[in-house]
């Protein structure tokens, strides 16, 4: 057994300090270590996306980043979406478009598109249908997620002040 080294996460706005051996992925520290286990496993080789978290507001596959490399980091989770119990825009978005179905694939989506909508406030669909195309769904065929992400981009460019 390796040893372990000791790193400190601010997880959802909560800093934590954990302990992990040298070789975990951030997806079992957080999901083992911190038991948010909204970020899925899938494929571990970071193709599908369902693992996808924001660190330090990029989009990550928590698969392929060790948790030592998320020391000193911000990471946010499908957890940190919902504020006080209530959905997010783009929440309400997938949910409004049918943009899930199994909802195994869906966390990754989520924080996929919040990191992409940060960046691009204002996409048109190709560049959405592109963007998505990062992450795997084996049961939407992807219509109903492109339209959730291009309804809350338009709905948040006409919200903006000028």
């Amino acid at each position: 057994m390796s040893e372990s080294c000791e790193i400190t996460l601010t997880v959802n706005g909560v800093r934590h300090q954990v302990s992990v051996e040298p070789r975990r992925t951030l997806a079992d520290v957080l999901r083992i270590d911190l038991g948010l286990t909204g970020t899925h496993v899938g494929c571990e080789h970071g193709i599908c996306g369902a693992c996808t978290v924001l660190m330090d507001d990029q989009p990550v596959r928590a698969c392929l980043v060790f948790g030592v490399q998320a020391d000193g980091s911000s990471i946010r989770t499908v957890e940190g979406l919902a504020a006080n119990g209530e959905l997010t825009d783009l929440q309400q978005a997938f949910s409004r478009h049918h943009a899930l179905q199994c909802g195994f694939c869906t966390p990754g989506f989520l924080m996929l598109a919040e990191g992409y909508l940060a960046e691009t406030p204002a996409p048109d669909r190709v560049a959405v249908r592109e963007m998505v195309s990062a992450n795997l769904c084996r049961c939407t065929g992807y219509q109903g997620i492109v339209d959730a992400i291009v309804d809350v981009a338009e709905q948040r460019f006409h919200e903006r002040p000028i």
